[in-house]
């Protein structure tokens, strides 16, 4: 017995994009506009070079992010990025999930979430 493939559900694809760790919060500190690879990390937190650099590829592969390299005169490019129109658009699904969580959770149930 064979099974049929599974259909292509939509949201199930984006919700496999969106929840891997950092994503949103990477999205969400770009939609405030550009930022270099260090002011991106302080403005994200917690997450090391190593996987902020894969999530950024990531999502560069996706086109959400573009990615701009910078010459700074005799230093080290410097990588610029910035949410694409796709990108951007998903400025609605950060605010969904504020509204939700305004709603939702008290502002104590967001403080244990967060220190867990």
């Amino acid at each position: 017995m064979t099974s049929a493939p599974p259909a292509f559900c939509p949201v199930y694809r984006a919700i496999g994009v969106l929840q891997e760790k950092w994503v949103l919060h990477i999205v969400r500190a770009l939609l405030d506009g550009e930022k270099g690879f260090n002011e991106l990390a302080r403005a994200v937190g917690g997450c090391n070079s190593a996987t902020l650099t894969q999530r950024l590829e990531h999502l560069e592969s996706l086109s959400l992010i573009a990615k701009r390299t910078e010459d700074t005169q005799g230093k080290l490019a410097r990588s610029v990025y910035s949410l694409t129109p796709a990108g951007r658009e998903l400025q609605g699904v950060i605010n969904a999930i504020d509204t939700w969580a305004r709603e939702h959770l008290g502002e104590e149930q967001i403080e244990v979430a967060r220190l867990a």
